[in-house]
């Protein structure tokens, strides 16, 4: 199922999804609503803990908070759904691809796909793929402590994994999901211009 008017922004830490939300929904704000994963709810708040690593968690363990944080996300009080019905169109920095692709990189792929195989599909998925050397740059410029996926060789994983769940959405010829790969090593005018464009 794709959920129309719902669009997500996916790739590795740094490669500038939030920049762009920001910038698209500040170009229409009367159309657009900006949300993330994990989301301000306090179960996205318990997963900020465990990502800044104030806790420790099997990967499988990881997939089904990740997936409860995000059944919220979708149906609860205010949520995607919610939004979507009042008019908006929904922009989420981050939804299950980016669960396939970080718990996959950590063994738990199966775990993944089972936890995340009912949630509805986005209109659009732009994936911003760059270089895990450019992307973890970006992240060491940044005011605070890096998160536990934030190192060279979790991030190098992890983009060979979007890479898998991203290639087999667009040979599924079932797919009405539409998939288009932005180069994130571009400028961010460069992007934001491409990405309108798209969307208009």
């Amino acid at each position: 199922m794709v959920l129309k008017n719902f669009i997500v922004f996916e790739g590795i830490d740094g490669s500038g999804t939030t920049t762009q939300i920001k910038l698209l929904e500040k170009s229409n704000p009367q159309r657009f609503f900006s949300t993330a994963e994990p989301t301000d709810l306090p179960t996205g708040r318990f997963l900020r803990k465990m990502l800044k690593g104030e806790f420790k968690a099997d990967e499988k363990t990881n997939s089904y908070l990740f997936a409860a944080d995000r059944c919220e996300h979708i149906y609860g009080k205010d949520g995607i759904i919610s939004k979507i019905n009042e008019g908006k169109t929904v922009i989420s920095d981050r939804y299950l691809f980016s669960s396939l692709a970080y718990q996959a990189s950590g063994g738990a792929r199966d775990t993944a796909v089972l936890v995340n195989s009912t949630f509805p599909l986005p209109e659009y998925l732009f994936y911003f793929k760059i270089n895990p050397e450019i992307s973890l740059s970006r992240v060491e410029k940044r005011n605070g402590s890096k998160e536990i996926y934030e190192t060279l060789e979790k991030q190098k994983k992890i983009a060979e994994e979007y890479e898998k769940v991203i290639t087999q959405y667009e040979n599924d010829k079932s797919c009405q999901m539409k998939i288009i790969r932005i180069d994130a090593a571009k400028t961010i005018d460069e992007i934001s211009q491409e990405i309108q464009a798209i969307l208009k």
